[in-house]
């Protein structure tokens, strides 16, 4: 219980203590005039309440991200509260403000764009791909989840139990959500549905004071705990922590939002702060699904209560004891209705329904707007945005006949890459500023050191993983290794480059 208290605070500090230097290093300018006025268009552009603004990026961000996340990262101990403090006060929080106030003295303008005009056209180009690839997988994932826990909540034989009718309501939702103006569906749906994410974490929160059952200290954080996993905890806890932590995600996100927000002040509590908020999510949940697990009688699966880690229950309890795949909304709702009763049922449905939805919908909106932005084709007119989005939504259709563990791999490894070109290019634009004296001189590090850690993450994970290379943990922490020295190779050399051209 300490390790988790600490962490709660360290993650309120971090956001009035770090969060204030980001935006210092920055230099967010209340004077300067925004893109939801200077480029207004009644459909993507357009001023919008802070509070607003605050819940739908909490909402773009999350979905059932931290949730999830959060349960299948207790497994590999209390490792996961260090990544989630860290990576997201000094990561992911970092990520999200700067791409999106970039963003901002940008027009607006999506991730490739930001990233083409700091790293140069070939990245530009790989950016373009990376993202468009991620948005679609992001898609098709969070239309096959929901729909299938749609169906298996009706039960029975009737029209509305099969996931293929779930699959084209969704659907057309999100088609509606990504063609509409922001205002019209998304701006008056997405506040409820992130209040009511945001009650259940509350009422799971307290719920951790509340309950029987103990919880993991830190000092049990540098041994893997996890029952299943082939992966080693290092890379395996922080690509299966992406969203609480660090999530290339949310850089596609962050610009839907810059050209709503009003003020560039309000930079600080919607992208900083709803990354920290998301981080609270994660560390609840994180939290709360090994204590709950703790208490767990797994007897009826035919193991010793007594003799038992609770990791290996948390196991248990997610694959009915062996019966099927893990699966981490089955561990959502039995907390909510045995913590929360009858309201608790009632938010578990929005979280593990609800949640993966708004994020699947605003991934269609963002593929479309990334590609307007590289085709130059201006979507104020309903067939402009049909153009766009008709072969984004075909290409998604067919991706959703894929397996979903398949599709859910190679989406986490995906994520985790865009938030390594993210950070390489905050770190560039950061330079860039402090060599023309406008801002600290070493304020690049804020974003260099992230950038170096998920470069590590990220090449040794792919060369470690069952869908990646399968090369031994040394071989995949020496390759790792020797790729993260040469981008700070790279760097220092291109630093010096820019310094004599001063």
């Amino acid at each position: 219980m300490v390790t988790f208290i600490v962490s709660l605070l360290l993650l309120i500090l971090g956001y009035v203590l770090y969060g204030a230097m980001v935006d210092k290093v920055f230099g967010a300018d209340p004077k300067r005039e925004t893109p939801c006025y200077s480029s207004q268009d009644g459909v993507d552009y357009m001023p919008m309440p802070t509070w607003k603004v605050f819940l739908i990026q909490f909402l773009n961000i999350a979905g059932t991200g931290p949730i999830f996340g959060a349960i299948q990262g207790i497994l590999f101990g209390p490792a996961a509260y260090f990544w989630i403090v860290l990576g997201c006060i000094l990561g992911g929080a970092v990520h999200d403000y700067m791409s999106g106030m970039i963003s901002i003295r940008k027009n607006g303008a999506s991730l490739p764009e930001i990233v083409g005009d700091e790293l140069g056209g070939g990245a530009r180009l790989a950016m373009r791909i990376l993202s468009l690839v991620l948005m679609i997988l992001v898609g098709a994932v969070f239309a096959t989840t929901p729909a299938g826990l749609l169906a298996n909540l009706v039960g029975g034989e009737g029209f509305f139990s099969q996931n293929l009718v779930w699959i084209i309501i969704i659907f057309a939702y999100y088609i509606l959500a990504t063609l509409l103006p922001i205002d019209k569906l998304i701006g008056k749906v997405y506040p409820i549905f992130g209040v009511a994410l945001l009650i259940m974490a509350l009422g799971v929160g307290i719920g951790i004071f509340t309950n029987e059952g103990t919880m993991p200290e830190i000092t049990e954080a540098f041994t893997n705990h996890h029952p299943a996993s082939t992966i080693p905890l290092f890379p395996g806890i922080c690509i299966t922590i992406a969203c609480g932590a660090v999530s290339g995600f949310h850089a596609t996100q962050s610009p839907m939002m810059a050209r709503c927000m009003k003020n560039e002040k309000y930079g600080r509590p919607v992208f900083y702060g709803a990354m920290i908020t998301e981080g609270i999510v994660a560390l609840i949940w994180a939290a709360a699904t090994i204590k709950f697990a703790d208490s767990f009688d797994v007897s009826i699966f035919g193991m010793d209560n007594e003799n038992t880690a609770p990791y290996a229950k948390l196991w248990a309890i997610m694959t009915n004891g062996g019966a099927s795949n893990p699966n981490p909304a089955v561990l959502v709702n039995s907390i909510c209705q045995s913590w929360l009763g009858t309201v608790g049922a009632i938010l578990a449905v929005l979280g593990v329904v609800a949640a993966p939805i708004t994020s699947g919908d605003t991934a269609f909106r963002c593929a479309r707007l990334i590609a307007a932005d590289f085709m130059h084709y201006k979507q104020n007119k309903i067939y402009k945005r049909l153009v766009l989005s008709v072969p984004i939504f075909i290409i998604s259709g067919v991706l959703m006949f894929v397996k979903f563990d398949v599709l859910w791999r190679y989406f986490a490894w995906f994520n985790q890459t865009l938030s390594v070109f993210t950070l390489w290019t905050i770190t560039v634009w950061l330079t860039k500023r402090s060599l023309q004296g406008k801002k600290l001189k070493y304020a690049y590090l804020i974003s260099l050191i992230p950038a170096l850690w998920m470069t590590l993450v990220c090449s040794t994970y792919i060369l470690i993983a069952p869908e990646g290379f399968q090369f031994t943990h040394a071989v995949a922490y020496s390759v790792g290794g020797a790729v993260t020295l040469a981008g700070l190779v790279w760097f220092i050399m291109w630093q010096k480059q820019q310094t004599r051209k001063i």
